[in-house]
C-alpha cells in the first residue's frame, strides 16, 4: 500500500496520530488516520516452581486495576530484547537467565501500527528496578490453574496477557 501527503495531527511522547492518502490493493484512493506506535514488549515470567509472575496495575485510561503480564513500550532505537529485560526489572524487580521469543501480536491493526513482541522469561532472580513515574503496580504470582480460572471468570481481561499465555501454551512451553 502506497501512502502520500502524510500529516501529523497530534504528537504525544512517543505516539502520534497521522493522516495520509493511501492507495489500496484494488487501486482505490482513501484518506486514513493511523495511531503510530513504537512497539511494545510483553513478558511472561515463570518461576522455577511454575508460577506466573504478574502485575496488578492501575490503568488510568480505564480507571481500574487489571491483572497483566509485565509489559512496556520500546524507547527510541531500543533493542527489543533489551527492552524486555528493562521492563522485567522495572516492573517486578526480576531478571531472567533464559529468554524465548513467543512471536508477535498486532493488537489493534484497524487503526494502529503497534507490534507487540512476546517473550517467555525463565531462570528468574531478584534484581533492582524502578517503576516509571506514572505506574502503580502490585506484584503477584499465580499457578497456571489459577490464571485459567481468572480468565474464565473475567478477572483477567487484558488481551495481550491472554494472547501471550495462549501462545506459550500452544507452543507447549507452559
Amino acid at each position: 500500500m502506497n501512502t502520500k501527503n502524510n500529516k501529523t495531527l497530534c504528537q504525544w511522547k512517543c505516539f502520534s496520530v497521522e493522516q495520509a492518502e493511501h492507495t489500496l490493493p484494488d487501486g482505490r484512493e482513501v484518506e486514513f488516520t493511523t495511531v503510530k506506535h513504537p512497539g511494545a514488549v510483553i513478558i511472561l515470567p515463570i518461576t522455577n516452581d511454575g508460577k506466573l509472575v504478574m502485575v496488578n496495575q492501575y490503568r488510568p485510561a480505564i480507571q481500574k486495576w487489571i491483572l497483566e503480564f509485565p509489559a512496556g513500550t520500546l524507547e527510541d532505537q531500543e533493542n527489543i530484547l533489551e527492552c524486555a529485560k528493562r521492563e522485567l526489572a522495572e516492573e517486578v524487580q526480576l531478571q531472567a537467565s533464559n529468554w524465548q521469543s513467543l512471536g508477535e501480536l498486532l493488537p489493534v491493526p484497524g487503526f494502529c501500527d503497534e507490534v507487540q513482541y512476546l517473550y517467555l522469561a525463565q531462570g528468574l532472580s531478584d534484581c533492582a528496578g524502578e517503576l516509571d513515574d506514572d505506574e502503580v503496580i502490585e506484584i503477584t504470582s499465580l499457578t497456571i490453574a489459577e490464571f485459567e480460572e481468572k480468565v474464565a471468570t473475567n478477572q483477567i481481561q487484558d488481551a495481550k496477557t491472554i494472547a501471550t499465555f495462549f501462545k506459550a501454551r500452544m507452543m507447549s512451553l507452559i
